[in-house]
């Protein structure tokens, strides 16, 4: 048997690697048409497998964290966010993801607010990404980003999910470019507006946006699910 069958087979005989993987979303406007899409933060590799290819951030997994922790703790590490909406997403284990050993992941997924996005740390080897158009990413991660998106729209559609975008106050308009960001079409306003002010849990305020030529905007609160969520700790919800 040869030097390479005999690596193969001793490779075979490891015990999978554990890693944390994180899927980050925000919302950027777009240089092209000035609307906001979504975007994410992606490290590129520094070292094989994939060298130079950008890949989600994450790391090996240690014995002494918690799958929580050491999501919060790679993201820190890699793009200084420390988002409020951190989620567990789905586990991807094929036998095919590492050309070197088989590597089981654990993904989390995080939505970030404009206030969180704008502390985002970015380097040579840290950027910002479209989602919705990336080119190859090192393991699967373009498979990865995709899943994330789906389910991202999914519940989009019928929760509170939305307002994880978003800061404490917000107008009715800013609500609907985060719909249409993550559903990648453009919604009627007056319809949009219609349904949103029917929702009981969005709460007018007092306050109006300042600084335009026009009847500037009334400002929102919501008061459901979410608003919970990021006045207190990291969601810890498994799905």
């Amino acid at each position: 048997m040869g030097i390479g069958s005999a690596n193969v087979s001793e490779r075979a005989q490891q015990p999978p690697e554990l890693a944390i993987s994180t899927v980050i979303f925000a919302l950027r406007t777009d240089a092209g048409h000035g609307r906001p899409t979504l975007w994410l933060p992606l490290v590129r590799r520094t070292r094989q497998p994939f060298r130079d290819l950008w890949a989600l951030p994450g790391g090996p997994l240690s014995a002494a964290e918690s799958l929580q922790d050491a999501a919060a703790r790679s993201l820190q590490e890699t793009t200084g966010l420390q988002p409020s909406y951190l989620e567990q997403l789905y586990a991807f284990g094929g036998l095919d993801r590492s050309p070197v050993q088989r590597m089981v992941s654990i993904v989390y997924w995080a939505l970030v607010r404009p206030d969180e996005a704008a502390l985002a740390r970015e380097t040579e080897n840290v950027g910002w990404f479209r989602a919705d158009c990336l080119d190859r990413l090192a393991f699967d991660h373009n498979l990865i980003v995709d899943y994330a998106l789906w389910r991202l729209r999914n519940k989009v559609e019928y929760g509170s999910i939305a307002y994880d975008f978003l800061g404490p106050k917000f107008t009715l308009a800013q609500v609907r470019e985060v719909y249409e960001a993550v559903l990648g079409r453009k919604l009627d306003p007056a319809n949009f507006r219609r349904q949103l002010r029917s929702t009981p849990d969005i709460e007018e305020t007092d306050e109006y946006v300042q600084g335009g030529r026009h009847r500037p905007p009334r400002l929102y609160r919501y008061t459901g699910a979410a608003a919970q969520r990021n006045n207190g700790p990291l969601s810890q919800t498994v799905e």
